[in-house]
């Protein structure tokens, strides 16, 4: 399922350790074999101890990495505001190869076997979704759309999945980057659609979110007023679809019609991306707080105050999470003692 972790969150979070770096943290971390990767405003990509947060290795770009990094056979991918996507050893942060769009590259990439070879897929705000071998970095093929691309690309059963600023759910042919087909959603799209099966569930700027039904070409199911934008991606899960909104609100919805199951509110809107963990949903949100709350009934079990917005998603690995934020530090939390 999409924004979901296998972990069961405790009660109660402690604080294990923090990391400074020099820039606002929009970027999502990943966790892998106890190390943190994420990117940061000050232009560089940090590898961190999961253990106590300590450096491991850093990697300059040459604009702002506000892109969330993806790892894939010992190897990290990461776009960056410099139009960059670059392709790093996981062990070292070695440049292996840079490939450079058009305009700047703000959502994450992903990476799917196709043809006896690895791929590599990302969106720019040149418009383009672009596919790179990720042997060598070189171009395979890229697909226009009429405005920018912001997030990540969603891959299954050889398409590709992703909105933009054109209002279109587009899906693409992994193997060749044909139009497979498109589906209207009635305006710009900011975050990365969530795919199961043949549906995918994403919201908009117009203050509505969705459920696209892929093979029949069409809306399914939405949900919301029309008064504040959906920049946050969803967490699905068998019953329920978790998302944050402008609206300072954490919404879950059943996955079957859209039927509002309950609303969580925060203090500042939600851009964050929520985790389903058990029966827990975490969330970071603009009031500069890191919540967690009970997924039947939206309750607040437990939160922290970081002081400056909370963008980034948190990542959930090792009975850990961690989440970046504005004031550009890297947060670590564990059970509570």
């Amino acid at each position: 399922m999409a924004g979901v972790a296998r972990a069961e969150l405790p009660d109660q979070l402690a604080l294990k350790w923090t990391s400074k770096t020099d820039g606002p943290i929009a970027s999502s971390a990943v966790i892998e074999r106890g190390r943190v990767f994420i990117g940061s405003g000050d232009g560089r990509l940090y590898c961190l101890s999961l253990g106590d947060g300590g450096l491991i290795w850093s990697f300059k770009a040459e604009g702002a990495i506000d892109a969330p990094p993806v790892l894939a056979d010992g190897m990290v991918y990461v776009g960056s505001a410099d139009t960059r996507l670059y392709a790093l050893v996981a062990d070292t942060g070695a440049l292996k190869w840079k490939y450079a769009t058009e305009d700047k590259i703000l959502g994450a990439a992903n990476v799917v076997a196709s043809d006896g070879r690895t791929l590599v897929l990302v969106g720019s705000y040149d418009n383009r979704l672009h596919c790179v071998d990720a042997a060598d970095g070189r171009p395979v093929w890229t697909y226009q759309t009429d405005n920018y691309v912001n997030g990540a690309p969603a891959v299954s059963e050889g398409r590709a999945v992703f909105g933009g600023c054109d209002g279109v759910l587009h899906v693409v042919s992994v193997r060749d980057g044909g139009r497979l087909g498109g589906v209207e959603v009635g305006s710009y799209i900011a975050g990365t659609a969530a795919l199961i099966g043949s549906r995918a569930f994403v919201g908009h700027y117009d203050g509505r979110f969705v459920c696209v039904d892929l093979a029949a070409g069409k809306v399914s199911w939405e949900y919301g007023q029309g008064s504040f934008p959906f920049f946050s991606s969803a967490a699905v899960d068998d019953r329920h679809v978790v998302f944050g909104g402008r609206d300072k609100r954490l919404h879950c919805v059943t996955r079957a019609e859209g039927k509002g199951l309950w609303t969580f509110q925060a203090r500042g809107k939600i851009d964050s991306s929520p985790v389903i963990c058990g029966s827990k949903v975490v969330v970071g949100s603009d009031d500069g707080r890191l919540y967690v709350v009970g997924l039947a009934d939206g309750k607040e079990r437990w939160s922290y105050e970081i002081g400056e917005a909370v963008t980034s998603s948190p990542a959930v690995a090792a009975g850990m999470v961690v989440v970046g934020g504005e004031d550009g530090r890297v947060y670590a939390f564990e059970a509570r003692p």
